[in-house]
């Protein structure tokens, strides 16, 4: 059974995946020679854990690297390139529609790969967002919010920009260091001026 933000996510991606193929088939993929290796500068328990979580998403998403396997993978462009107002960015989601609709937490299986776009028309992958629709969640997890390896979710309620209803996300910069913290949703290391 599909989720009220799955369904919506899944129309935009089917309208939007003519063209992002369209895109695709233009771009030239390399692979990326060296990762940068993400940073953590909190201390304890939960460094470890949040070294641990960013380690297994790398190790889960590797295959990602590549803009084309994702494509092949079911993920597509969903609303272009995401920039702060203020500061930072997102990049662009490529985003999973199958994926939307589970609701098991695997950091292997992001419903989202985040890509940056480059002036060359090549996307490197920089992190994940993990999104679940809220109030499917909270009906199968006894009003309980998700967490991933001790990371809490945020909760995005509706109405809010993208018009879909209210879910719970947490990005994870595993491919690039965010100096705000590995689960800040923006990244002053990430940009959209090569889109």
């Amino acid at each position: 059974m599909t989720t009220p933000i799955s369904q919506l996510i899944q129309k935009s991606i089917l309208r939007t995946l003519s063209l992002g193929l369209l895109l695709n088939s233009l771009i030239i993929a390399t692979p990326l020679l060296a990762a940068e290796e993400p940073s953590n500068h909190a201390d304890g328990h939960q460094a470890s854990s949040s070294v641990k979580l960013v380690h297994l998403v790398r190790e889960g998403t590797k295959q990602f690297i590549d803009v084309n396997n994702a494509t092949a993978a079911g993920y597509g462009p969903f609303l272009g390139c995401v920039a702060g107002t203020d500061h930072g960015a997102m990049g662009v989601h490529y985003v999973n529609g199958t994926l939307l609709g589970n609701l098991t937490l695997d950091p292997s299986q992001p419903q989202a790969l985040i890509y940056e776009p480059a002036n060359n028309g090549k996307m490197t992958l920089v992190g994940v967002e993990f999104i679940l629709d809220s109030a499917s969640w909270l009906a199968a997890n006894n009003n309980t919010p998700p967490v991933l390896d001790g990371q809490v979710f945020n909760f995005v309620g509706a109405p809010n920009r993208f018009n879909i209803p209210s879910f719970f996300e947490l990005h994870v910069w595993a491919w690039r260091d965010n100096p705000q913290g590995a689960f800040v949703d923006w990244n002053n290391h990430v940009t959209c001026a090569g889109q």
